[in-house]
């Protein structure tokens, strides 16, 4: 060991001792470094690696995304998706995996994505996503669990568990109250304290109390006026404090506002490479008295405690930069396959002339396959989590090789874009009329402009141009079954008139041959849809509200989000939380209850082997409450595999989260005394088991609530402004810049400037983008990134070229009718910028 003694520049003498031996773990010590190289750490390198230290032989980590699979890049890199990547398994999205409801397969997943990881040079996997889905029109819901904040704080559990196995860090984001993609960079989430943390966060604190993921990332997006990163709430009170979080918080890319205040508060790491400035403002903050030195320490440690817990390198000690094996490839794609065989959810299975339900599909059936996404799959999402498949394969093809089938042909039915082409609809139908063919397989659902990063969903329909397909072959009368792909709800009304309905999602590489083990009956369907979707968008309690094109989002129906609302204000769905069929039938039987849980018989009343998800809801009368109520929670599940006539006694426990609501006049968790309902069902309308509990809880009951209007009984599309404000504690305000543009204000918002010029960049930049859509199908995500941002970003994401002060003093003056002075501001403050990026370079070197 060569120990060096190194004098900061607050007066401190500090020891710094390191390896000098090939191959030697680095045990690198905050204490060790000097204040600017601390400072230093706190930002990353580039787009994907932390900050590299040579004199301290701290080597960099690789950050990469990967909720579904690896997305490792080769060359400089970019954060949305767009740039090449090394071949990785394409596993289905969480959204799709959710609806498992199985947490040992969602552990399956993260172990094997975890061994890709490291294989291909990854030490930070920048996933899972939990965010809630409060409106099906998100467009990342694909990337995201469950409207329950259980189900996808257990599933998310299970991954972490599996990927952090193999020494690879989880990263679970968004934290927190991130809901919509339009202005995701200058969205101000306005929530009430319970709703926060009974929804919003509940879903962070069961995966990090279960799972303890060594990574956290926060959301773009302010919370109640605060950026995430900085919010002391979010970050010191709660992750921190009560939950006693002590890994690493970063950024999601460009989401860093002040970065001094984030240190402060317990954030321990921007992204991606914000340039040296940060690292100046940090060390000058530490000099001022603005930033406590111990916080400055405790954050750089936090980031050299992760790099030494997932610095895996070779035996030489170069860092891991692969590519998966054959046999890795193949073993993988099983498990995309596995995991896509659970998940999938039999929506509907009508019983045909002869008695037989329409699926499984009869041996030997003659087939027409129809739809361009059964030649052509839409196997994932489109954004940072894009896949670069190893291989994918497609419902055609698979039908095609099943020996239980015969395919007498294909059509492809319809425009992949929307377009209308009605020799498409002509082909189709005839090829379905022809007398070779029996049953019908329609592959349909969302294209890929529907669902991404960037955007919001536009509607809850799917493109006309398939549903006058689907009509038309409905009009022939033979037995039609539905292939369904969609990352998220969609309205059904189409499948009134159709015999079956197999949902797969967004099923990754594997998903078509997985589908057709499920409609041969290879595989029993046993999938649970965990969102409710609904009859039709006008019926979601936050349509109107969602998205908002301005700076402030609020979230008026507070607790009344997804089966939450439709059970409590009685609003009829399409398919509710909690559905799916099976092949198999089973009897729900014998609920005995004590003070630890609940357990009650299942069976299987069929001639088939299959799969239940048993879930436990909780839920107590209003009149019998003294605080607000949802009709019922999940607050427990079980998958359940049963062979034909087995029973199986099933045990679900209670725990901390089983009685509690957040009392915001106390800030404290409590547990209402009395009389307790609880149910057993196989989703949240069908309850089969019913029998009350008795706590003895930790408040007594209180008087019904009387100043809460329309929020008794779930009225939420009734509320009034003062009954908003009633529930948030203060009142509405309208955020106004005054007319003049703020930093923190979107791009997308300068339309509205006085300056010729930036009207003219935000027009130039939709045109770009809508040209973009029209040539490639796709959105352009470059376009969208920048509309939505603000003009703080780019001090954030161009690697040091430009400043905040160059933001502050140069760009602002754009929009705000200054071109001139701003233009001066700019050049002269790039040369500055350039010239102290040196100086800091060499004091981090030194």
């Amino acid at each position: 060991m060569t120990n060096k003694i190194r004098t900061n520049k607050t007066g401190e003498t500090k020891t710094s001792g390191f390896s000098t031996r090939k191959g030697e773990s680095m045990s690198v010590k905050a204490e060790d470094l000097t204040l600017v190289q601390r400072a230093a750490l706190l930002s990353g390198q580039s787009e994907w690696e932390t900050r590299e230290i040579k004199k301290a032989g701290l080597k960099p980590i690789i950050l990469s995304d990967g909720p579904n699979g690896v997305r490792r890049q080769t060359g400089s890199g970019d954060h949305l998706g767009l740039g090449a990547s090394k071949p990785a398994t394409c596993f289905p999205t969480s959204g799709t995996v959710a609806s498992s409801w199985d947490i040992a397969g969602a552990e399956e997943v993260g172990k094997a994505l975890g061994e890709e990881a490291k294989t291909l040079g990854v030490q930070v996997s920048l996933g899972p996503g939990i965010c809630m889905k409060r409106s099906p029109l998100c467009g990342r819901n694909f990337e995201y669990y469950s409207e329950d904040p259980l189900l996808a704080g257990r599933l998310a559990g299970g991954f972490v568990r599996g990927l952090q196995s193999n020494k690879v860090s989880a990263c679970l984001k968004h934290f927190a109250v991130n809901s919509q993609e339009l202005r995701r960079q200058a969205s101000n989430s306005i929530v009430d304290e319970r709703t926060l943390r009974e929804l919003y966060l509940t879903a962070f604190e069961v995966a990090i109390k279960e799972s303890k993921p060594w990574t956290i990332m926060t959301s773009y997006n302010m919370v109640n006026g605060v950026y995430a990163h900085e919010n002391e709430h979010l970050i010191k009170d709660i992750l921190r404090g009560e939950w006693g979080y002590q890994g690493m918080v970063v950024s999601d890319w460009g989401g860093s506002n002040d970065i001094v205040e984030s240190a402060r508060v317990g954030s321990s790491l921007e992204m991606p490479a914000s340039g040296l400035a940060s690292t100046r403002e940090l060390a000058e903050a530490v000099r001022s008295g603005r930033l406590k030195e111990e916080d400055l320490n405790a954050r750089a440690q936090e980031v050299l405690d992760l790099i030494d817990k997932v610095q895996v390198r070779n035996p030489d000690g170069s860092a891991i930069d692969g590519y998966l094996d054959q046999d890795q490839i193949d073993r993988h794609h099983e498990v995309a396959r596995r995991i896509a065989e659970k998940s999938f959810v039999l929506l509907t299975n009508e019983i045909g002339s002869d008695g037989r339900p329409t699926l499984p599909l009869k041996q030997g059936v003659r087939l027409a396959v129809v739809g361009d996404m059964a030649a052509t799959a839409r196997y994932q999402g489109s954004g940072s989590s894009k896949v670069n498949a190893t291989k994918v394969d497609n419902l055609l093809d698979e039908l095609k090789a099943s020996q239980d089938l015969s395919v007498s042909g294909y059509a492809q039915g319809y425009d992949r874009q929307g377009a209308q082409n009605q020799a498409l609809i002509d082909q189709a139908v005839a090829l379905v009329k022809r007398e070779d063919v029996d049953e019908v397989v329609i592959c349909m659902g969302l294209d890929e402009r529907s669902e991404s990063e960037g955007l919001d969903r536009s509607t809850l329909k799917i493109p006309q141009v398939q549903v006058d397909l689907l009509d038309a072959v409905k009009a022939i009368g033979k037995p039609i079954v539905v292939v369904l792909v969609a990352g998220s709800a969609v309205e059904t009304d189409w499948l009134d008139g159709t015999q079956a309905a197999l949902y797969i999602g967004l099923s990754g590489q594997a998903g078509a041959s997985a589908a057709v083990n499920l409609l041969t009956g290879k595989v029993n369907p046993s999938g649970h849809l965990a969102e409710t979707w609904p009859l039709s968008y006008e019926d979601v309690p936050s349509a109107g509200n969602f998205p908002v094109s301005e700076r402030d989002s609020v979230y008026r129906e507070g607790l009344f989000m997804g089966y939450r609302y439709y059970t409590t204000a009685d609003v009829p769905v399409r398919f509710p939380f909690g559905y799916g069929l099976s092949y198999s039938t089973f009897d729900y039987s014998m609920l005995r209850v004590n003070d630890n849980g609940v357990t009650f018989d299942v069976k299987n009343t069929s001639s088939v082997p299959g799969d239940t998800v048993a879930q436990m809801y909780v839920g107590r009368d209003q009149q019998a409450s003294g605080v607000l109520r949802i009709a019922r929670e999940l607050k427990g599940f079980a998958k359940v595999h049963l062979e034909p006539g087995e029973t199986k006694q099933v045990r679900i426990d209670f725990d901390e989260y089983t009685y509690r609501h957040f009392d915001a006049a106390s800030d404290s968790w409590q547990a209402e005394a009395g009389a307790w309902d609880l149910w057993i069902g196989t989703d949240a309308n069908t309850l089969l088991l019913h029998a009350t509990h008795v706590i003895q809880g930790t408040m007594e009951q209180g008087k019904t609530p009387d100043d809460l209007g329309h929020y008794l009984g779930g009225h939420v599309k009734d509320v009034t402004d003062a009954e908003v404000a009633k529930l948030l504690g203060h009142p509405l305000q309208k955020y106004d810049n005054g007319g003049v543009f703020q930093p923190n204000d979107a791009i997308s918002s300068w339309v509205f400037s006085r300056s010729w010029l930036a009207r003219k960049v935000v027009k130039t930049l939709q045109k770009k983008e809508d040209k973009a859509v029209a040539k490639t199908g796709s959105p352009d995500l470059n376009m969208l990134f920048v509309l939505n941002m603000p003009p703080r970003a780019m001090a954030k994401m161009t690697g040091g070229m430009i400043s905040p002060d160059m933001v502050d003093r140069g760009i602002l003056d754009i929009p705000n009718k200054h071109f001139w002075k701003g233009l001066g501001h700019v050049i002269s403050g790039y040369f500055r910028n350039q010239n102290d990026n040196k100086k800091t370079l060499k004091e981090i070197e030194q």
